[in-house]
């Protein structure tokens, strides 16, 4: 991690993570997790996991927060305090409509993404000039369609996003399950077309894995390097 300037004007600077750090650390505190909890790790995570985990970083986590006053399609908020630790509200939708198991799990997960990587931030870490003058800690306010696709230059929603897809698809049994598809298909180690039928079987397999939703085993595909928006090209491994 180093730091860079933040051109969005909330900080002084801000952290700037290669994602092999940011799957390094989230992979850590699944399995440190898993290992306490259960002296194993499995996957896909249970959803009874990732919210005792989350509990055991934050002060609160509300999973039936009424989320309509802070804005249309919000679905998680994480509000950070100097001194103490954050808290986390979950729109209750989420948690009581079944429908939406999966998109529980990633807004869930990508909170912990601002728990994990950006609450020291707001602890004054790092850096005496980190705050710019006269601003405040506060909420961070997540909307549906950042949740696992933000633009990199909302860089916390990214950085959320990302680490939501290395805590739901740590990066070892992830390529894992990418080498064991190939093998299976009788594949060359290649990356494949997001369009192709390999593709979108490979899609299904990482779903069929880790329990979440196509999008999200898509971007994190793209994200690592084992899917193309083009055709198939290239050495994966």
């Amino acid at each position: 991690m180093k730091w860079v300037k933040d051109r969005s004007g909330r900080f002084a600077e801000r952290p700037h993570y290669l994602p092999d750090e940011m799957d390094v650390q989230s992979e850590k505190v699944i399995t440190e997790f898993a290992q306490a909890r259960h002296g194993k790790v499995e996957y896909p995570l249970t959803t009874d996991d990732l919210t005792v985990l989350i509990e055991s970083m934050t002060q609160d986590l509300d999973l039936y927060a009424d989320l309509t006053s802070e804005g249309a399609d919000v679905e998680g908020v994480t509000d950070f305090f100097p001194g103490s630790r954050p808290r986390v509200r979950i729109e209750k939708k989420l948690t009581t409509d079944g429908r939406m198991a999966n998109r529980f799990r990633t807004t869930l997960t990508h909170e912990l993404g601002h728990v994990v990587f950006h609450d020291f931030l707001f602890q004054g870490g790092g850096s005496a000039s980190l705050f710019e003058r006269g601003s405040s800690p506060g909420s961070n306010k997540c909307k549906r369609d950042n949740i696992v696709d933000a633009p990199q230059a909302n860089w916390m929603e990214w950085q959320a996003g990302f680490a939501c897809g290395a805590f739901l698809m740590p990066s070892t049994a992830f390529r894992e399950c990418i080498r064991n598809y190939l093998q299976g298909k009788g594949l060359s180690i290649t990356r494949l077309g997001v369009v192709s039928a390999e593709g979108q079987g490979l899609i299904t397999a990482i779903v069929e894995r880790f329990a979440v939703s196509r999008d999200a085993a898509r971007i994190r595909l793209l994200q690592k390097g084992a899917l193309s928006e083009g055709g198939t090209e290239g050495s994966l491994f």
